[in-house]
C-alpha cells in the first residue's frame, strides 16, 4: 500500500509540481503528453488496492482475499510486460512527436518572440537541458537557460 501511495504521489508531483507542470498550462501541450502520468497515478491506485487485499487476506487468513491478491498481481505483471513492449516499439514515434512539438513551438517563437511562447520554449530548454535545434546560428536570440549545451 505504501508503494502504491508513493507511486501516486510521484505521478501527481510530476504532473502538477515537477518540471512538466510548466507544460500543462500551454495550449500546445497535447493531452497524450501526460497520458503516461495519468497511467502512473492509476497504477498507484491499483497497487494500493492490491496491497489492501494482501494485508486483509493475510490478517484474516482468507483464501479468497489471498487468491484475489494473487490474481491482481498476475494482471499487474502482465500489464507491465505489455507496457514495456509497447514503450519499446513506440519509442521512435514518441521521439518524433516530441521533436515535432518542439519545432512547432520554435517556429511560433521565431514569428513572435514575446509572451507565452517565450516562456514555453524556455521551459522546454530547461527540461531537456539543451537550446536550439542543432547549430549555433539557430540558438541566437533563443531564451536559453544557463549552463546548457
Amino acid at each position: 500500500q505504501l508503494a502504491g501511495l508513493a507511486v501516486i504521489a510521484f505521478g501527481l508531483w510530476l504532473r502538477f509540481g515537477g518540471v512538466m507542470a510548466d507544460f500543462a498550462s500551454d495550449k500546445k501541450s497535447p493531452e497524450y503528453f501526460f497520458m503516461g502520468l495519468y497511467v502512473l497515478v492509476g497504477a498507484g491506485a491499483l497497487m494500493t488496492t492490491v496491497g489492501f487485499f494482501g494485508c486483509c487476506g493475510a490478517a484474516r487468513e482468507s483464501q479468497c482475499l489471498i487468491g484475489a491478491f494473487f490474481a491482481c498481481l498476475l494482471v499487474i505483471f502482465a500489464a507491465e510486460i505489455t507496457a514495456g513492449v509497447f514503450a519499446f516499439i513506440g519509442k521512435k514515434a514518441a521521439i518524433q512527436e516530441a521533436q515535432k512539438i518542439y519545432e512547432d513551438i520554435y517556429d511560433d517563437y521565431m514569428k513572435n518572440p514575446v509572451g507565452k511562447v517565450n516562456s514555453t520554449i524556455y521551459h522546454y530548454h530547461l527540461a531537456l537541458q539543451c537550446c536550439g535545434k542543432g547549430n549555433m546560428e539557430q540558438q541566437m536570440g533563443l531564451p536559453c537557460p544557463e549552463n546548457t549545451q
